[in-house]
């Protein structure tokens, strides 16, 4: 929340009047030397200069322009408006469309000249272009003011466009492309006439009345009434007899009069984000043919600051939270790794129900989510509305690229219920593409499913792989014409059996996988030229990293914990947190277009065997065995009497021999070789026994939140 303003001195001095200089943009490799300014570093830098001490009352006071305190302190509403205006702040400078999986491309006119006749317009005019990338000339009698608030603005050092003052007189098309803003007119109707809502212009010369006059507020009773707020001052706002554009009018119920200054002019810059006018500041192209992950794989981010700009507006949201109100600064990625790491325990700790420790403050909209606690205490996870719209945003494109298309027949068969969120994110997802979803969440049974092929023709599936897998097996028993083009999964890993069957009997073209978990949704997933262990990531939504046990960064090849720094979550963002997963980031030439650092999953931190002082991954004892068959597989470790206990659970269509797999897996993995079992009772020949259990499909314990299977249940850690 913005800290109230100190008191204002009696006499201040004016500030000196410096230029601001143009921060140095590095070049991007579109188009030549691309300068790319982001609309969050302007939110930035009116955040500090809000805060007490910054300079700005001494300023504005000096001029007399104190009434334009509250547009700096609107940082939360022109946020909001801005989204609206640019399609979404977190993906600016692109809009992905929804029904087409095509972009939008906004670029800035340039520079464009705006005439001080009101300083409260052009304030207005100044701050719209600057969140869209463009200059500004402005042509004034009083340039010291100008140039002494933008380089109050410029100096937090924010990559922000340029200001100029000149003389009032000076030529505009010298400068660039004029800038009509409209005026801002507050009316309130007459008191005797409740619709009296068509006479707004009938009191020119209020418009004109010289500073400090009482007719700028006052208006005789049974007039028009049109200002009526203490300390709203109409002359900044209004141009009388102007040619320009029609002025933008708010109107109030007669008898109410106008809101409080502070509270109608906070609004102000929101209304303007949804105004014609602002129209002009950008340059709008259609990129047919091209998606969300493509325009952004297109440059490189470093070059042009993107990332860099996303870690900032979520460093400096994240303050607004107790539990990150002293993080240290941040400019670039490269500050990242200098951060703490989040844990689990912390996140836990200071989330809902335990804490407020994440909570920014910031108005309650949104929605409120459960992880799956397959391994673990359930936590609680607060979306803002913002967030939950950035989700969406990141979501369509992505579920374009695994491969679902305009027209698709979808069976969604995630989990829903008791706040988990695999259900609930997807429902507002899908319902915003171009695609018929059939919503069955976990009440899917294989007659239902063969319903909705026959009757419906859906084409397509999304589910858990220990829920589906079964499911589409039992159904094609019942109908083996039955065939589903298409089948995205999420949750578990999917065994290449599977796979393989799926795409031999039920004619499966693609087979996805997307990576996400409800503390940040997706982090990772496959196009429909990918298989197996590597995913696509989205750094622009969450960005991961690969590090040690110490969370130091680990070149990429080298394997590791992920961490993940939401960058479109204001409300309890995370920053490098230690989400629970391992990988490595490998290069690699996407089919689909999209090359470069690719991320191959090797599953949960937590699917570790730990046995005898090493260590085995779940996911290599699953891909192990997947030429058996196997479609799910559980390692328990148990201990008595001091000896370890490794029992790896099978599911599988068909039967399997347990005593072939463990010959198998003890052959493939030196660890177990030395394990022993004995029927009788004698004590085993090495330090730990090693058992092997085969089981049809269904028999293993499912999560009843998530329907997810536990990978590794170690009972010495739970004893």
């Amino acid at each position: 929340m913005t800290a109230p303003a100190p008191a204002r001195p009696s006499a201040p001095a004016t500030p000196t009047a410096v230029a601001a200089p143009a921060p140095a943009m590095p070049a991007g490799p579109r188009a030549g030397r691309v300068v790319r300014y982001y609309p969050t570093d302007l939110l930035l830098a009116m955040e500090e200069a809000d805060r007490p001490g910054s300079g700005l009352d001494e300023l504005l006071d000096a001029h007399r322009l104190a009434a334009l305190r509250p547009l700096f302190g609107a940082g939360e509403e022109f946020a909001d408006g801005l989204d609206e205006l640019l399609g979404g702040l977190a993906q600016y400078p692109w809009q992905p469309l929804t029904d087409t999986n095509d972009v939008d491309e906004l670029r800035p006119v340039g520079t464009v000249v705006l005439d001080d006749d009101r300083s409260g317009t052009t304030l207005r005019g100044l701050l719209l272009a600057w969140a869209t990338g463009n200059h500004v000339t402005v042509r004034t009698a009083d340039p010291g003011f100008w140039r002494a608030l933008t380089a109050l603005l410029h100096r937090p050092g924010l990559p922000l466009p340029t200001a100029r003052a000149v003389p009032r007189d000076t030529p505009a098309a010298a400068h660039g492309t004029p800038l009509c803003v409209p005026d801002l007119l507050p009316l309130a109707a007459r008191a005797e006439a409740e619709a009296s809502y068509d006479a707004p212009a009938r009191t020119p010369a209020r418009h004109a009345a010289p500073a400090g006059d009482p007719a700028r507020h006052d208006a005789p009773a049974g007039d028009a009434a049109p200002y009526g707020s203490p300390g709203w001052d109409p002359a900044l706002y209004a141009t009388p007899g102007s040619a320009g554009p029609e002025p933008l009018v708010t109107r109030f119920p007669a008898g109410r009069g106008l809101p409080a200054q502070d509270a109608f002019t906070a609004g102000v810059l929101r209304s303007d984000c949804r105004a014609a006018w602002t129209a002009a500041l950008s340059r709008r192209t259609r990129l047919h043919g091209t998606t969300l992950a493509a325009a952004r794989a297109a440059e490189d981010p470093r070059r042009t600051g993107r990332l860099d700009a996303r870690l900032r507006h979520t460093a400096s949201r994240a303050r607004r939270s107790p539990y990150y109100r002293d993080l240290p600064p941040v400019r670039t990625l490269d500050d990242l790794p200098g951060l703490p790491v989040l844990g689990k325990a912390a996140l836990a700790a200071h989330s809902l129900p335990a804490g407020r420790g994440f909570a920014s403050g910031a108005r309650p909209t949104g929605e409120v989510l459960r992880s799956g606690s397959t391994t673990g205490t359930p936590r609680y996870i607060v979306y803002a509305r913002t967030d939950w719209d950035n989700m969406v945003r990141e979501a369509v494109p992505l579920f374009y690229a695994m491969g679902l298309e305009p027209g698709d027949r979808l069976v969604n068969t995630l989990f829903g219920g008791d706040l988990y969120g695999g259900l609930t994110t997807t429902v507002t997802e899908f319902s915003r593409m171009p695609l018929e979803c059939c919503t069955t969440a976990q009440a899917a049974t294989p007659e239902s499913l063969l319903m909705l092929a026959r009757s419906f023709g859906a084409n397509a599936v999304i589910g858990v792989p220990t829920m589906i897998v079964p499911l589409l097996r039992e159904a094609y028993r019942q109908d083996p014409l039955l065939r589903i083009e298409k089948v995205l999964y999420l949750g578990t890993a999917m065994g290449r059996a599977d796979r393989t069957w799926l795409r031999e009997h039920l004619g499966t073209r693609i087979v996805s996988s997307v990576l996400a978990a409800n503390d940040g949704a997706q982090l990772g997933y496959q196009c429909a030229a990918l298989d197996g262990m590597l995913h696509h990531v989205n750094d622009d939504y969450n960005y991961l990293e690969v590090v040690d046990d110490h969370g130091r960064p680990l070149p990429d090849g080298t394997a590791g914990e992920l961490l993940t720094t939401t960058f479109q979550k204001g409300e309890g963002p995370l920053i490098r947190y230690r989400i629970g997963d391992r990988g490595r980031f490998v290069h690699h030439d996407c089919p689909c277009g999209i090359s470069g650092r690719t991320l191959e999953y090797h599953g949960r931190s937590d699917g570790v065997v730990r046995l005898m002082g090493a260590a085995l991954l779940h996911a290599e004892l699953f891909d192990a065995v997947s030429g058996f068959g196997v479609s799910e597989l559980q390692a328990e470790i148990t201990s008595q009497d001091g000896r370890d206990t490794l029992t790896v659970r099978t599911e599988s269509p068909g039967p399997l021999r347990p005593e072939e797999l463990r010959a198998h897996l003890a052959d493939r993995f030196p660890l177990l070789a030395g394990s022993r079992i004995y029927e009788d009772g004698a004590a085993p020949a090495g330090p730990a026994d090693f058992r092997v259990e085969c089981h049809a499909p269904g028999a293993l314990a499912r999560n009843p939140a998530s329907g997810k299977i536990r990978p590794v249940v170690d009972r010495r850690v739970e004893a």
